[in-house]
């Protein structure tokens, strides 16, 4: 069974350097440093989505830049 993941870059979010960085959640769980991507799995990101319904954490915003 192939495992899905999901690539987390902030060079490649539409939204990089908005005030949309503030609330998200990479930014939340990690305080990465940018150009620091977060690669999460299907079942990861099914979690955060629970977490995310849950208001535990803040939605997640990335939005792919088009190409």
């Amino acid at each position: 069974m192939a495992s899905t993941s999901i690539t987390i870059d902030c060079d490649e979010c539409s939204l990089q350097h908005t005030s949309a960085c503030e609330g998200c959640l990479v930014t939340f769980l990690l305080e990465h440093e940018p150009g620091d991507a977060v690669v999460i799995d299907a079942a990861e990101a099914r979690a955060v989505r629970m977490l995310e319904r849950a208001g535990l954490v803040p939605n997640l915003r990335f939005d792919a830049r088009a190409v």
